[in-house]
């Protein structure tokens, strides 16, 4: 039965970070612009708070320095979100070119950045992992699922949780989501009465900025002590995720818990007595989240729905 938490908890280490990306990921896109650069955006978020929590832990530590953390993850990955939507709204640059830069350039920023301001041009960047948290007020106490994702856990997971809830009810029950979608489907439309398509896809973008940067940090947490300007793709398969969950909030979940558990078998495959006793390389484990995206997104590929105006430049004055 430990055995079985443990997967659990490995499972929603893996999961909430693609969670919270492809959250990002389906905001932009229900507006009408495609972010490959959230891989990007997820190192930038997490160079900054990374860097923070190197510099604080001396005098800070625990829950309130992790929350701070994600707040400078967060306006990090929405302010360098913004020079993708000024290209792809403003200039109307091919967005899947402007991502790409976008990507390019994260990674070797941090490292300059990193080797610049720390001692002796160090490029990682170590922090002290005292983020667990033994178990959640409430949470922590319900059977069974209590101790599976509210014990031993961090704090992180919790925020994943509540932004899947926040962004359900912003997509499906607020006026915001209703004009967002209309952008992403039907920009002229939206346009005529009254909706500015300009500022709704600017919002869109600065959240998938803002989730993006998070997801960085959220992801380098529970899984090491130091940052490296590097997320392991992770922003690439939010992408699969979120087109495997059909740009819908619960589904984007499931689809994300898969590939988690995907994810756990590729790193503990050694806690899981039948897997640690077949006659097979590390290496084949290691591919198997990568080779999974690959069938998943071939066998779904055909049923995607998209929003119909994603990844167009919409100018107003050819309606």
């Amino acid at each position: 039965m430990n055995v079985v938490y443990l997967i659990v908890q490995q499972t929603m280490f893996f999961s909430i970070p693609l969670l919270i990306v492809a959250l990002g990921g389906m905001f932009t896109e229900r507006g009408g612009v495609t972010n490959i650069a959230l891989d990007g955006t997820m190192i930038m978020g997490a160079f900054t708070s990374i860097l923070f929590i190197n510099n604080m832990q001396d005098s800070m530590s625990g829950t309130g320095l992790l929350l701070i953390a994600c707040v400078i993850a967060a306006l990090t990955g929405g302010i360098f979100s913004l020079l993708l939507a000024y290209s792809a709204i403003n200039m109307k640059a091919d967005q899947i070119i402007g991502g790409t830069a976008l990507n390019m350039f994260a990674p070797a920023f941090c490292v300059f950045a990193a080797r610049t301001v720390q001692d002796l041009g160090v490029q990682q960047i170590q922090f002290n992992n005292t983020f667990r948290v033994m178990k959640v007020p409430v949470l922590g106490d319900i059977p069974i699922i209590g101790k599976m994702f509210f014990q031993n856990t961090y704090i992180t997971t919790l925020i994943g949780i509540i932004i899947l809830i926040i962004a359900v009810v912003v997509i499906y029950k607020t006026r915001f989501g209703l004009r967002l979608r209309a952008c992403g489907e039907h920009p002229q439309a939206a346009d005529s009465v009254g909706i500015n398509v300009y500022k709704m896809r600017y919002a869109g973008v600065f959240i998938s900025g803002v989730l993006g940067g998070l997801g960085g940090l959220v992801f380098i947490i529970p899984t090491s002590t130091n940052f490296d300007s590097n997320v392991a793709g992770y922003g690439f398969l939010a992408l699969a995720v979120m087109i495997f969950g059909q740009w819908k909030p619960v589904r984007i979940a499931l689809a994300a818990a898969f590939f988690g558990f995907m994810k756990t078998i590729a790193a503990a495959y050694n806690l899981i007595p039948f897997l640690d006793n077949l006659p097979v390389t590390s290496e084949f484990y290691k591919a198997i989240p990568f080779v999974a995206t690959l069938i998943v997104l071939a066998l779904s590929s055909k049923k995607s729905s998209a929003p119909a105006a994603v990844a167009q430049p919409y100018d107003k004055g050819s309606r």
